[in-house]
């Protein structure tokens, strides 16, 4: 049995996944997988598959929370369907391919993708890029392929999209809450195929933990996953109340910070 100095901070970081997937977005991979490190890192499991298990763990709770924050983002009428229509399908495919290779890459390596990526994004977001005015969304063979090589990094991170997804959407003039909301629809594709392909690719790795299911470690997948879907829609009702300028702005701060802690445990690793 966990105690309760691994139970509780376990229970605090769903709920604030659950709360930033519906605030920004995000499949709450960003948060979720620092965590699931932590965690088996206390309990002196993982071993060389660590952060494989971090990041198929982060997949299976994301099928719940970005399922919790789509449905809100629906009820606001945030969600583009037709964009999520056009990019979706090659979002799961990228991402299965993308899971079904990550037993062959390093862990270290992907670690340190994950790193790279993460402060690409934050500074691009709090530098306030601005794209030209009359920049639009591509047709559905841009969106196909524009969503087919964000699921594959972010089968990598262990992420739902919303971190390449909501910038993009940006890039080209969508709204700030309409960004959000159809990144949150766009999510729970992706976290599906990157659950399976997690999943699949980690049946017949031998020495993973017991309570493991391919690259998933179910039982932080239970709690983190009731965490998350309870606080979802209230960072979807959050998300409408702010201003577009401070929800690009809370966006960026939270990738900066998490880059930040994964870099330190890295470098002292």
């Amino acid at each position: 049995m966990w105690s309760m100095e691994v139970l509780l901070p376990l229970m605090a970081v769903g709920a604030l996944a659950g709360f930033l997937a519906g605030l920004l977005g995000i499949g709450g991979g960003m948060v979720v997988v620092p965590i699931v490190l932590w965690l088996l890192d206390q309990q002196q499991i993982g071993g060389a598959h660590a952060q494989h298990l971090a990041l198929g763990t982060s997949f299976a709770v994301m099928v719940f929370t970005t399922f919790s924050g789509a449905l809100a983002q629906h009820r606001k009428s945030a969600v583009r369907w037709d964009v999520v229509k056009r990019m979706a399908p090659a979002m799961v495919a990228g991402g299965l391919i993308g899971s079904a290779v990550s037993s062959y890459l390093p862990t270290r390596g992907l670690q340190i993708f994950f790193i790279v990526f993460a402060y690409a994004v934050a500074v691009q977001t709090l530098l306030r890029f601005k794209p030209k005015p009359s920049r639009q969304l591509p047709g559905t063979g841009g969106l196909a392929a524009t969503g087919g090589l964000f699921g594959l990094l972010s089968s990598w991170v262990g992420i739902g999209g919303g971190s390449l997804s909501v910038p993009f959407m940006l890039y080209c003039n969508v709204p700030p809450h309409q960004a959000v909301g159809t990144s949150s629809g766009l999510a729970w594709p992706m976290a599906v195929s990157g659950a399976v392909g997690y999943w699949v690719s980690g049946w017949s790795v031998a020495g993973l933990p017991e309570g493991a299911f391919g690259f998933w470690y179910l039982p932080a997948v239970a709690v983190l996953a009731a965490c998350t879907v309870l606080f979802a829609p209230l960072g979807v009702k959050t998300a409408h109340r702010l201003p577009p300028d401070a929800l690009k702005t809370a966006f960026g701060i939270l990738l900066l910070l998490i880059a930040s802690q994964m870099l330190w445990k890295w470098w002292t690793a």
